[in-house]
C-alpha cells in the first residue's frame, strides 16, 4: 500500500542554515522515465493525474500514486468513452456509428513532454496528457490527439510543418446552480457587475485582477505561456492569446488553459465558461486560429516567395479553407449553442470569404512581413475541442494546397451583410461533414462516423428540452 500522504510531508521546517537545492529542472515536460522519476521526487509529488481529451475536449483519465506511475503500471479506459455525448448518454447505433462489441480496453500512454504540476491542488500533484492506443499498441485513429497527429503527418510527408497560434475567448459569469435562469456577469472588485462595451479596457481587466493573477500564477507553474490578455466586447468577456508554435503543443496548451482558467475562477467564487454563446444579446466567444506553414528543411514560410510576395501555396491554402471549412464546421462549432454565435451583426463571421486585415471575413490575413504571413480562421468557437478544431482547419488548408484550389477575390468591404453562407444548425453541419469524400483521407471514415453519431445523439437530447421561447410564444397563442 502507498504511504499515507501525511507520512510523505517533512516533519519539521528546515533550519536557517539549510542549503537551498538547485532548480530541479523544467516546469513542464521530461524526456524519459528516469527523468520523470527524478522530476517527481524533486517536487515531492504524491499523486499523478493521467488525463486525455474525449471528443468534447473534457479531461478523462485516472489518478494514481506517483510510485505506481513510475513502475510500468498499465492504464486503460473503456472504448465507450469516445462514444458518449456531452450529457453522458450513449446514442443508438447506425450504419456508420457502431460500438465496439466487447467495449474492450484502450490504453493510456503518457506523453512525458507534457508532465507538469497541478498548482491548484493542496497536496503535491502532477498531471500528464496521454495518447490512446489499442491493446496491440497501435494508435487509435479516432481519438482527438491522434486525429490532429494524422493531419500533421500529411503535412510532414510533403516536407511541411504547420505553425499555429490560438486566441481563446471566454466569459466570467456569476455562479448559477439553476439552468432555467439566464447567466449574468459577476461582480468585480468595484462591487458592481461589469457591463458590455469594454473592449480592450484595462479597467475591465482590473475588475478581476486577483483572479487574473491566479491565472498567470497557475499558468507559470505549469510552464504554459500566455502572450497577451485583453478584455473583449462582452461583459466580463476575456481573451487569452498564446504564442505560436507546434499544433500538438498548442492544442495541449488550450486543453490545459481551459482547465486552469476554470479552476482559477472557482477559487474566486466565479464560473469561467467557454460556451460559444452564454448570454443572449451579447457577443459569442471564439477560438481564432492563426496558421502558417514552414518548409521543414529550410524553415522558411511556405506562404511567401523569396522576394517576399505571396506564394501560390498561400492562395491555395485560402482556397482550401473556403471550399472545405463549411463542410468541416461541426468540428469548429460542435454544439447547438455554437450556431447561436454565428449570426449576423454579432461580431462573428457568417461567410466563407477572405480578406486582408478584414475582421468581417471568415479568413483574415493580418498585416505582417513576409516571414510572418499567415491566415487567421475566425470561425471556430471556444467550445470546440482544440485538437479537432486545429485538425479541421489545417486539413482544409492542406487539401487546398495539394489540390491547388484557387480562392475567390479578396473581400474589400464588410462581408457580414446579407445571407449566411454557413450551415445554420448542428444537423446540417453533421450532414456536410459526412458528405465530403475528401475528408476520408484527412480524418478517416471511422472518426467521421463516430463523431457524426455522437453529434446526432446530442441534438436528440437537446430536442427533449422545452425552451423559454416556446413557453413564451406558443403556450397561449397556437
Amino acid at each position: 500500500m502507498p504511504a499515507k500522504k501525511s507520512m510523505l510531508r517533512p516533519q519539521s521546517a528546515p533550519s536557517k542554515k539549510a542549503v537551498v537545492p538547485p532548480d530541479p529542472g523544467s516546469k513542464r515536460g521530461v524526456s524519459n522515465w528516469k527523468e520523470a522519476a527524478t522530476w517527481l521526487r524533486a517536487r515531492g509529488i504524491e499523486d499523478i493525474e493521467c488525463i486525455t481529451p474525449d471528443l468534447a475536449g473534457v479531461p478523462r483519465g485516472k489518478m494514481m500514486p506517483s510510485s505506481k506511475f513510475t513502475s510500468n503500471t498499465s492504464l486503460a479506459l473503456p472504448s465507450a468513452l469516445y462514444r458518449h455525448t456531452i450529457s453522458g448518454e450513449y446514442p443508438d447505433e447506425t450504419e456508420n456509428f457502431r460500438y465496439e462489441p466487447r467495449d474492450s480496453d484502450l490504453k493510456l500512454v503518457p506523453d512525458l513532454s507534457t508532465l507538469s504540476v497541478v498548482p491548484w491542488e493542496s497536496d503535491p500533484t502532477a498531471q500528464v496528457i496521454c495518447d490512446i492506443v489499442n491493446v496491440d499498441g497501435e494508435n487509435v485513429s479516432y481519438t482527438p490527439r491522434n486525429v490532429l497527429k494524422n493531419v500533421l503527418r500529411l503535412y510532414e510527408e510533403k516536407g511541411w510543418k504547420p505553425v499555429v497560434a490560438p486566441e481563446i475567448e471566454f466569459y466570467l459569469v456569476a455562479m448559477n446552480d439553476d439552468p432555467d435562469y439566464p447567466l449574468h456577469p459577476p461582480k468585480g472588485r468595484s462591487g458592481r457587475s461589469i457591463v458590455g462595451g469594454q473592449g480592450y479596457s484595462i479597467a475591465g481587466i482590473n475588475e478581476f485582477d486577483e483572479l487574473i493573477d491566479d491565472i498567470y500564477h497557475f499558468s507559470e507553474k505549469q510552464g504554459l505561456e500566455i502572450d497577451t490578455l485583453i478584455h473583449e466586447e462582452g461583459p466580463a468577456q476575456l481573451e487569452i492569446n498564446l504564442r505560436h508554435g507546434n499544433p500538438i503543443e498548442l492544442a495541449d496548451q488550450v486543453f490545459m488553459f481551459k482547465r486552469t482558467i476554470r479552476e482559477a475562477a472557482l477559487k474566486h467564487g466565479i464560473y469561467a465558461t467557454f460556451m460559444a454563446k452564454p448570454m443572449q444579446g451579447q457577443p459569442g466567444s471564439a477560438m481564432h486560429i492563426h496558421q502558417s506553414v514552414v518548409d521543414i528543411k529550410t524553415g522558411k514560410n511556405v506562404f511567401s516567395k523569396p522576394d517576399g510576395s505571396a506564394s501560390p501555396e498561400f492562395f491555395h491554402f485560402i482556397g482550401g479553407m473556403q471550399k472545405y471549412v463549411p463542410n468541416a464546421l461541426v468540428m469548429l462549432a460542435p454544439y447547438v449553442n455554437s450556431y447561436r454565435r454565428l449570426t449576423p451583426d454579432m461580431a462573428a463571421p457568417v461567410n466563407n470569404a477572405w480578406g486582408y486585415d478584414n475582421r468581417t471575413t471568415a479568413f483574415r490575413v493580418p498585416v505582417s512581413d513576409a516571414a510572418a504571413r499567415r491566415v487567421e480562421n475566425r470561425l471556430p468557437s471556444s467550445d470546440a475541442n482544440p485538437y479537432l478544431a486545429l485538425a479541421a482547419s489545417l486539413a482544409c488548408g492542406y487539401l487546398g494546397i495539394v489540390k491547388e484550389i484557387e480562392p475567390t477575390a479578396a473581400a474589400e468591404g464588410s462581408e457580414n451583410e446579407g445571407s449566411v453562407d454557413l450551415p445554420r444548425g448542428l444537423l446540417e453541419a453533421v450532414a456536410l461533414l459526412e458528405s465530403e469524400p475528401d475528408f476520408n483521407e484527412v480524418f478517416g471514415s471511422e472518426f467521421i462516423g463516430l463523431y457524426a453519431g455522437v453529434k446526432r445523439g446530442e441534438f436528440e437530447t437537446f430536442m427533449q428540452v422545452i425552451s423559454p421561447w416556446e413557453r413564451e410564444f406558443l403556450l397561449l397563442n397556437v
